[in-house]
């Protein structure tokens, strides 16, 4: 199974430079690092990310992240991905370059 997660160029330059990923300041502060399923990448890229003109969106293969994954209910609906650990460079499987939030659940094709 696939799980996204959505990051800034600037994030995912340091993602690929450092080999991991341990998290952006909303992660730090939450204690995890904060996932979406398919079906929730695009509402998600719009909640949190509707300024930014590009974004960067990881694919990450919850088989190579074990039991780091838990999904777990947010207070605005649903089960989501969280990961309790830095995410490997390894764990992605595929990297879609977004011109902005809105082209989310155009760029990522469903599962």
């Amino acid at each position: 199974m696939l799980i996204y997660k959505i990051l800034l160029p600037a994030e995912w330059a340091g993602f690929e430079a450092a080999g991991r990923f341990d998290g952006s300041p909303l992660d730090h502060s939450s204690g995890f690092i904060h996932c979406s399923s398919r079906e929730q990448v695009a509402a998600t890229a719009l909640r949190f990310f509707a300024q930014e003109p590009t974004l960067v969106v990881a694919a990450l293969d919850t088989r190579l992240l074990g039991a780091a994954v838990r999904w777990e209910d947010a207070p605005d609906g649903g089960p989501f991905p969280h990961v309790y650990a830095a995410l490997p460079i390894d764990a992605v499987v595929t990297v879609h370059r977004v011109a902005g939030a809105s082209s989310v659940d155009d760029a990522i094709p469903q599962a």
